[in-house]
């Protein structure tokens, strides 16, 4: 019976690609301490984690473009004892993974490169090319239930919008409820799940996803416009410091929620909102709504105005339509 490949195997062939360059197939071979064929082998699985690979005769293989693989020692070392971080090659679900994990371990952070099995909301699939984007998620565990928590996913994207803006990315606003879009195109999506705990307590799983070197063909499912972080930037940062920096920002906004709530992001909530006085269609179910987005209430629920009615929308997918 044929041995399969480790991952370790699998990710010692990324490192020697993720510069970008072109590595002829003798010069791989020789470095791994493999034939040619069972280069060709270990190069066809890369495809299986949606890393674009190039093949070209005479010339070897290369990666689509450079990528800059996630180191756990550096990211905590950024983040000092406030966070347990992790990181992993490939899993099923951030999320999902945090969820099933202690609360014992909490404050943790789970981030990964590939993702088999990635969420967004209403239980659709996210794609999560290798090292093509930020999977994140951390976890979090309140004594009590903390006030206003169903606007929590609406804080979440306002302080990681405020984070890319502040790197440069001045166009990325907040689309109701949890998405980051800039120039009409989304940039991330975030996904936030809770569950009571004994003795009244409270567990959250934040969950991110955002673009940042997805390709054409790794994006081929994908059936909304999208936008990668660096076509934003004129400097993009590193990706281990681009993570550094929102969990940095999402542990200071988990870590004085229970405190605060809501209100102290209803300002800038208002000026990053993407469907503000917009006309939208709002899907939830097998029904929708048209009408002119108001802004939220304090509790996060979208306000539209439909047919002289305000509405108030606590879950569903908003259609922003095209200005005329």
């Amino acid at each position: 019976m044929a041995q399969s490949l480790s991952e370790s195997e699998l990710l010692a062939l990324v490192d020697r690609l993720a510069d970008g360059a072109w590595h002829s197939g003798e010069q791989l071979a020789g470095a791994c301490g493999i034939t040619r064929a069972a280069l060709a082998k270990r190069i066809e699985r890369l495809k299986d984690w949606q890393l674009a690979v190039e093949a070209r005769h005479g010339l070897g293989y290369r990666l689509a473009a450079p990528i800059e693989r996630l180191d756990a020692a550096q990211l905590q070392a950024a983040l000092g004892e406030r966070l347990r971080v992790r990181t992993v090659a490939v899993t099923d679900s951030t999320n999902s993974q945090l969820l099933a994990a202690p609360a014992a371990d909490d404050p943790q952070v789970l981030l990964a490169e590939f993702q088999t099995a990635g969420r967004g909301r209403r239980g659709r699939d996210w794609v999560t090319p290798f090292a093509a984007q930020l999977a994140l998620s951390v976890a979090w565990s309140f004594e009590a239930m903390p006030p206003q928590l169903t606007a929590l996913p609406l804080a979440a994207g306002v302080v990681c919008a405020q984070r890319l803006r502040a790197l440069g990315a001045t166009g990325v606003q907040v689309k109701w409820p949890n998405d980051l879009v800039a120039e009409g195109r989304k940039l991330a999506g975030i996904l936030i799940e809770h569950r009571g705990e004994g003795g009244g307590g409270c567990r959250v799983v934040v969950g991110l996803g955002l673009n940042l070197g997805l390709q054409p063909r790794q994006a081929a499912a994908v059936t909304q416009p999208w936008v990668n972080l660096p076509a934003l930037l004129d400097a993009p940062p590193s990706r281990n410091a681009l993570a550094a920096d929102l969990l940095q920002a999402l542990a200071a906004l988990l870590s004085d929620y229970p405190r605060r709530g809501f209100a102290p992001y209803e300002r800038d909530w208002a000026e990053l909102d993407a469907t503000r006085e917009r006309a939208v269609t709002v899907q939830f179910g097998d029904r929708s709504l048209e009408g002119i987005a108001r802004g939220i209430d304090a509790d996060g629920a979208l306000l539209v105005d439909a047919a002289g009615t305000r509405h108030r929308l606590h879950s569903g997918e908003v259609s922003l339509k095209v200005r005329s």
